[in-house]
């Protein structure tokens, strides 16, 4: 008998439709709403986030784990409970005030910090944030003590939000590595193009570039009758199955970084849609974790869009949509979207300076959530660290500095490491996908990527949270995460430009 296994199930995907409300009011509070609502959407959103909590940490819930712990249950449904009980344990040890509270002070924070970046306001923002940092802290600690045999450190239990998995000592590993390699490998790259990349530059109207951008969808595998693109100041992916939500943002005197973007989020998509729906409504047929996610749209991006073939084969796609970008072969176009140089904006960075850019914001939020570092004290932190790894200072330019970010706005503390454990993930699993067809080239050259795409749904999508992360990368290419794949990759695509 499964009696209480079966309820939890059915307990979970009452869960899964408050998740589906909170979703799109979400996406159509950053999207659609007028600025007039934010005040009463906030509310119903912290509301709705408070009754998900209360669901979920309620006894009942309790006692279906502890009685379905006894119960003969297939391996799936085995792996099925230890995911519930995971979301459950995370949950069980805030209390519903904090959670609100939490909720509350992360949306009137993030609303005020749309205007006060454009305006450079650190001080402003100060007022808001230190209310987001204390929760926070308050959280890490909650979270820490109610499983202090796991984590090290407060910022250890956040990180295992995001990265669930991936240790904070593998992180500092994968990180050291980086640290070590990666500048004297940035200057190296930015020698070797001198004089190789012209900018693409011109007036290129932002409908042409909205219709190029579905395009890109569709060559990417993207069924746009599942689906829509919108315009956002942050460009993100959300929705559900069947109904996802891109978003990505415009600049009329350059249509790479809407492009890139857009890929960026197609990929998110993608992940979402292939998620094995037999798990549908329940923790274990959820993506594994962020590290993971960003793979995928990591991969989208860098690894099919930004590769040489699949430039060329997109090339008269851009022409066609962009009468503007006639003058510019694909190899002009390549190059443009391959420059690389060290940057302000993470967003925006090449992906040899990308890595330091997510060292920079981990190393900061490590020490505020472990309280080794003040509130206020972030943007000298910032502008040290921008100096000691970019060789740029941020001194008083908060927008392009310390405000450039969305993540800290609502607390997600222990986000960023996922960014650059994706990106290596993607390059190693797209190296092995490139070991498995070593035709690639001339497949992406035709616009076929349907191979790329069922591997992925093979290794990666179907697996849902079955699988621990390190199991799924290791599973799929042999070995968990190894950064010396990605310095050989930008080698070889940035030094020989053979990717």
């Amino acid at each position: 008998m499964t009696a209480s296994y079966r309820k939890l199930e059915l307990y979970f995907q009452r869960l899964a439709q408050l998740e589906h409300a909170l979703t799109f009011l979400q996406w159509d509070q950053l999207v659609m709403m007028p600025p007039g609502g934010n005040e009463s959407r906030s509310a119903a959103i912290a509301e709705l986030h408070a009754m998900h909590h209360e669901m979920l940490v309620q006894d009942e819930v309790h006692d279906l784990l502890a009685h379905a712990s006894d119960e003969a249950l297939s391996p799936g449904q085995q792996t099925s409970l230890v995911e519930m009980k995971r979301e459950w344990q995370r949950a069980s040890c805030l209390p519903s005030d904090l959670v609100k509270a939490k909720s509350l002070a992360g949306l009137k924070c993030e609303h005020a910090w749309r205007i006060q970046k454009k305006e450079n306001d650190w001080a402003g923002f100060l007022r808001n944030f230190r209310e987001v940092v204390n929760l926070s802290r308050q959280e890490a600690q909650a979270r820490l003590q109610a499983d202090p045999g796991r984590f090290a450190t407060p910022y250890d239990a956040l990180l295992d939000l995001y990265c669930t998995g991936d240790s904070s000592q593998l992180i500092d590993g994968v990180f050291s590595r980086l640290r070590e390699e990666l500048p004297p490998l940035l200057a190296r790259v930015v020698e070797r193009q001198k004089g190789l990349h012209r900018e693409i530059a011109g007036d290129f109207p932002v409908d042409q570039q909205n219709r190029l951008s579905r395009k890109l969808m569709s060559a990417l595998g993207f069924d746009l009758q599942k689906g829509r693109l919108d315009e956002s100041t942050h460009p993100f992916s959300t929705g559900a199955r069947g109904d996802h939500r891109i978003t990505t943002r415009f600049r009329s005197e350059d249509f790479i970084d809407a492009l890139k973007a857009t890929a960026h989020e197609t990929g998110h998509a993608s992940y979402e849609e292939g998620l094995p729906a037999r798990w549908e409504g329940l923790p274990v047929g959820q993506a594994r974790n962020l590290s993971i996610h960003e793979s995928q749209s990591l991969l989208f991006e860098k690894q099919i869009f930004l590769s040489r073939p699949f430039i060329t084969h997109f090339t008269p796609t851009i022409h066609a949509c962009l009468p503007g970008s006639i003058s510019f072969d694909d190899t002009r176009i390549w190059r443009s979207c391959t420059k690389v140089a060290p940057s302000y904006i993470r967003v925006e960075a090449d992906e040899v300076s990308y890595p330091l850019h997510v060292i920079v914001r981990f190393e900061i939020e490590r020490d505020l959530m472990n309280n080794d570092l003040k509130t206020e004290d972030i943007p000298t932190a910032w502008d040290e660290k921008m100096q000691g790894y970019l060789g740029l200072s941020t001194a008083g330019n908060y927008r392009q500095g310390c405000l450039q970010d969305i993540h800290w706005t609502d607390g997600s503390f222990g986000y960023f490491p996922a960014y650059t454990l994706g990106s290596l993930n993607g390059v190693q699993l797209f190296g092995a996908i490139r070991k498995a067809f070593p035709d690639w080239r001339e497949r992406f050259i035709r616009g076929d990527i349907a191979f790329v795409r069922e591997w992925l749904r093979t290794h990666i999508w179907s697996k849902g949270s079955t699988m621990e992360s390190q199991q799924l990368i290791s599973g799929a290419t042999g070995e968990g995460t190894n950064p010396d794949h990605f310095l050989d990759y930008i080698e070889a695509r940035y030094l020989h430009e053979s990717l």
